[in-house]
C-alpha cells in the first residue's frame, strides 16, 4: 500500500524532533535539554513533539536508543579481527562524538550502575555470541567472560573519546595523529585478546 502524503510528512516531523533532540541531549544532557528548543529546531511545536513521544524523557530513551542502533548497525563486530572492530569504533567516535556524550548522560542521569539500557543483553547478544565463538575456537582469549572481552574493547577503543579522562581527539586533528592512534590501538587490543 502506498504511503500516504500526511504519513510522510508525519515521519519527516519525527526524524527532525529525532535530529534535533540527539543534538540537544547531546549538549545539555536530559536535565539541561529544553523541549522549546529541541521544537523549534525540528521545525515543528512542542504539542506535535508530546505526540509523538509522550514526554522528553521518553524522547530521551528514543534518543538513546537510536544511537546505539546506530552504533550496532555502522560498526558492525568483527570477532576474528577485535583490532580492526576497536579501530572502527575509535573513527566512528571520531565522526560522531554526540552519541559518546549522550551515553555518558544516559549513565549519568539515567543508570548510574549497571546496563546502559534494559535491552542492553539482547542488543549485545550478538556481539557476544561472536566473541564467544572466537574463544570457543582459541582465537582469542578465554581468561575473562566473552562479556568482558567485550567491554573491555569498548574501553580501549575509547581512549581518545570525548569522555576520556585525558584526552577528547576530534576528526579535525591531523590524519598523522589518528594513523598513529589507529595503530597502536590495533596492536594493544590484539595483545589483550590474545589467546
Amino acid at each position: 500500500m502506498a504511503e500516504t502524503a500526511a504519513t510522510a510528512r508525519g515521519r519527516a516531523t519525527r526524524q527532525r524532533v529525532l535530529d534535533a533532540a540527539t543534538e540537544e541531549f547531546a549538549r545539555y544532557g536530559l536535565a539541561g535539554a529544553r523541549v522549546d528548543r529541541i521544537a523549534a529546531n525540528a521545525r515543528t511545536n512542542k504539542a506535535q513533539l508530546y505526540v509523538y513521544f509522550g514526554s522528553k524523557e521518553a524522547l530521551f530513551d528514543d534518543v538513546v536508543h537510536e544511537s546505539m542502533q546506530h552504533m550496532l548497525s555502522t560498526v558492525p563486530i568483527s570477532a576474528d579481527d577485535l583490532a580492526d572492530w576497536a579501530v572502527r569504533l575509535y573513527d566512528e567516535y571520531l565522526e560522531r562524538p554526540d552519541l559518546i556524550r549522550l551515553a555518558t548522560w544516559a549513565r549519568l542521569e539515567r543508570r548510574p550502575e549497571g546496563h546502559l539500557r534494559d535491552d542492553a543483553d539482547r542488543l549485545d547478544a550478538t556481539k557476544l555470541d561472536v566473541i564467544g565463538a572466537a574463544q570457543r575456537s582459541g582465537e582469542i582469549t578465554a581468561a575473562a567472560s566473552a562479556f568482558d572481552v567485550m567491554a573491555m574493547v569498548i574501553a580501549m577503543s575509547m581512549a581518545w573519546s570525548p569522555v576520556s579522562n585525558v584526552y577528547a581527539a576530534t576528526a579535525r586533528e591531523g590524519d598523522g595523529v589518528h594513523a598513529g592512534r589507529r595503530e597502536f590501538l590495533r596492536t594493544v587490543v590484539e595483545r589483550a585478546v590474545a589467546p
